[in-house]
């Protein structure tokens, strides 16, 4: 087998030095942004603020309350009540995790190992029968410690992002006294820390992992990549119960608060009086940053990992080019210090000072950090890759030029750029369709609830083409490699991604906390805002986050059925197309289990709630406390209880299926998972996130037709409480777990691969 490629202009040691100087630039500045943001005091501060020219600034801020102690203590109680109830949840989680972990672990290795029934003699490479390749067994360990890794890093990852939203949410709460400029600065910065935080930690763990596993695999790069494979699997697994407990967690207390407080007791949201309230500010952080965080993350890894394993039967591993075998790192590099440049813009070159400038504000950081990475990604192009190399292409080698390639990541990150703009259109409460939406509340529930499940509908036509056009590009042009480059490439601006996706989490916190702390309208205006375009923005992370798991789905499925030996998936055979049609069950099933566990601790919820509400004495005039703790408990209680099923649900299909069934049946499992999945994901997201701009809209009565179906309280404003709350767990459960199910199971099978050919369908054999 011969493969010819030229050299790269940036040498060996280029490489060995960018990418981990560029990991730690990130995480020096997550560490910056978060010393400014603790620099807002959660102390009362005696002294009075000096202006510019000398004078004191206090008497402008005495009339937004700037000195009232008992507000900041008040503040800095509720973040504490929050921050505790988050902590203990995670930890609770972490606990159960933990068992899954080990037991995992030590499946993948029994497993692994058994291939060639544990002997630790070299073998034939599986693609090269000519070289000798390092024992199967040395594959079960090196994939059990990557496995591990990326759990840890998964877990690592969402728990440092509840951590830092915990903290700044009262911040955002006293910082909004002083205008609508200074909190959204202060949201966005505690955002930015957790991006960079993971996007750096991510990359460098993974580099490292390579570098360690390259000690003892030498030469055998095919090893060495099909081992690391397992640090997806890790990521994504802790992902998977991150996203369905923290989700059942948060629309648990938040449907619970919503129905009794809202429409039964017509007490304002976020309102002390009522007993789930902490619940739900727990919520936000435990589902929307902690989730999201190992989501994106276990992404990003897993669309490393399929890019390295086809790379690695491809010239560059053959050859053993260590620059251009590192590419998807590359562009994870350069997406670290154009995410930075992107960061700057909202933080210091352009402030916000309007309630109308916050959105645009957000939404230039997606513009500006595609372009950017555009051009960053021609530049690694350029000098990271020879001007032309082979890729691996169903058991023949392609040939691919270097632009082509270029093309492959570009076309990924602007279909990213393009799911995120029409997530917008149909979500943000700027445009008609979300003002129809709200305009069918005149006519009661019903008709708000056929309105958003159309939306939710027609919302999936141009997201899909786009997902197939940048599938179409990158496969003719490179490829399986193609494809999971373009997904790398959507990925690319992770670190700008998640800090406007956690920025949503935390400004909602920061309404409900000037809620309970009691201060002034004015400041409950500011947050509100805030919170209206972080609930965009977070339609918009979602939607990223389905788009990029579609390709990084594809791309794993590419690399499994390379690595399962099938030359073709034929739709005509039966093992094949039972496989289409269980694999596109699938996402209906786990969409069910999900729903119906947010119902049954809603249901608890609702109870709870009204049970204190009827027996404790003066809780509706304010003059005693709720009883908190208890909403907390049934929440934590049920997501625990209620994430194991549909977890087990998608661990174990393709154990099941491979064992039973064989390779070809997965492989039609996972197409038709795949296909379904990411229909569901994209409508059931946006049908929530409309719901739930909906009723803002109708809320804030910014315009004439809005002020036409409120205020409060009205009967077009039940109505769209209603509709808000048949979405929550739509947008916030169901669609975004989705898409880790799409993915585990792709990467998972890619793990398993090696067993399942040498072992799998069972009862095939049988008859």
């Amino acid at each position: 087998m011969t493969v010819t490629s030229g050299v790269t202009i940036l040498p060996d040691l280029g490489t060995e030095i960018l990418i981990p100087v560029c990991a730690v630039i990130g995480i020096a500045f997550a560490l910056i942004q978060w010393v400014l943001v603790s620099k807002v005091k959660l102390s009362p501060d005696n002294s009075a603020p000096t202006a510019k020219n000398g004078f004191s600034e206090s008497l402008i801020e005495e009339e937004e309350g700037i000195n009232d102690h008992s507000v900041v203590h008040k503040c800095a109680d509720i973040q504490n009540a929050i921050s505790e109830g988050a902590t203990s949840f995670l930890f609770t989680e972490y606990q159960y995790v933990g068992v899954f972990m080990v037991a995992f672990a030590i499946l993948i290795f029994v497993f692994l190992g058994s291939v060639e029934s544990f002997s630790t003699k070299s073998r034939a490479c599986t693609y090269d029968s000519s070289r000798m390749c390092k024992p199967a067994l040395a594959t079960a360990v090196f994939s059990t410690i990557s496995f591990l890794l990326g759990a840890v890093t998964s877990v690592v990852s969402g728990f440092l992002g509840m951590k830092i939203a915990t903290y700044a949410n009262a911040r955002t709460t006293l910082e909004a006294r002083k205008g609508v400029g200074k909190a959204f600065i202060t949201a966005f910065r505690s955002g930015a820390v957790m991006g960079f935080l993971l996007a750096a930690n991510g990359l460098l763990v993974l580099y490292i992992a390579i570098n360690l596993f390259k000690l003892y695999y030498g030469d055998d790069w095919e090893g060495l990549f099909e081992a690391i494979t397992g640090y997806g699997l890790g990521g994504s697994s802790m992902a998977l119960f991150g996203r369905v407990g923290g989700g059942i967690y948060t629309k648990a207390a938040d449907v619970g608060a919503d129905l009794v407080g809202k429409v039964e007791r017509n007490i304002p949201e976020d309102d002390p009086r009522n007993p789930a309230v902490i619940a739900d500010n727990v919520g936000d952080n435990v589902g929307d940053i902690a989730g999201m965080g190992s989501d994106l993350f276990g992404s990003y890894a897993e669309s490393s990992c399929a890019a390295l394993v086809v790379a690695s039967i491809s010239s560059f591993g053959v050859n053993h080019e260590f620059t251009a075998m590192l590419y998807p790192l590359h562009v994870s590099s350069v997406g670290i210090l154009v995410c930075l440049l992107t960061t700057l813009f909202a933080t210091d070159f352009f402030e916000v000072k309007a309630v109308k400038e916050i959105e645009p504000a957000l939404k230039k950081q997606l513009i500006i950090s595609t372009a950017l990475m555009t051009v960053g990604i021609a530049v690694i192009t350029w000098i990271a890759l020879p001007s032309s190399f082979t890729i691996f292409n169903f058991g023949v080698q392609k040939a691919v030029k270097s632009w082509q390639l270029f093309l492959c990541v570009g076309v990924g990150l602007w279909a990213g750029l393009i799911i995120g703009f029409v997530t917008e259109y149909y979500t943000s409460n700027a445009y008609s369709p979300v003002q129809d939406v709200a305009d069918s509340c005149r006519t009661g529930a019903a008709t708000n609830v056929i309105f958003g499940l159309a939306l939710g509908y027609k919302s999936v036509i141009i997201p899909i083409f786009a997902i197939a056009i940048s599938i179409f590009v990158s496969f003719s042009f490179a490829a399986m490699y193609g494809i999971a480059v373009a997904a790398l490439g959507m990925l690319s601006t992770i670190a700008t991604g998640l800090a406007i996706d956690a920025y949503g989490p935390i400004s909602d916190n920061a309404g409900g906390i000037a809620e309970m702390a009691g201060m002034s309208h004015r400041i409950r205006e500011r947050t509100d805002a805030l919170d209206a375009a972080g609930n965009t923005t977070a339609a918009i992370g979602k939607g990223f986050a389905i788009g990029s798991a579609a390709l990084v789905s594809l791309a794993l499925f590419g690399a499994f059925v390379s690595r399962a030996g099938i030359s073709t998936v034929d739709v005509l055979t039966p093992k094949v197309f039972i496989g289409l049609l269980v694999g596109a069950m699938l996402p209906y099933w786990f969409s069910a289990m999900t729903m119906k566990s947010v119902g049954k601790a809603a249901l608890k919820m609702v109870e709870e709630v009204r049970r204190q509400f009827n027996t404790i004495p003066g809780l509706m005039e304010g003059t005693a406390k709720p009883d908190y703790a208890t909403c907390v408990k049934i929440s934590t209680d049920a997501s625990i209880k209620e994430m194991i099923p549909p977890g087990a649900l998608v661990m174990l299909t393709p154990l099941i299926v491979g064992i039973f069934f064989g390779v070809e049946t997965l492989s039609g499992v996972l197409a038709g998972s795949l296909v379904s999945g990411v229909q569901i994901a994209i409508s059931a997201s946006n049908t929530g996130g409309a719901w739930d701009n909906a009723k803002k809209y109708i809320e804030a009565g910014a315009s004439e037709h809005a002020r036409t179906l409120g205020p409060k309280g009205s009967d077009p404003h039940k109505a769209a409480v209603i509709g808000d709350t048949v979405g929550d767990p739509l947008k916030d459960t169901s669609g975004p777990s989705l898409n880790i199910l799409i993915k585990l199971m792709a990467v998972e099978s890619l793990v398993f691969a090696p067993f399942f050919a040498a072992h799998g369908g069972l009862l095939f054999k049988i008859f």
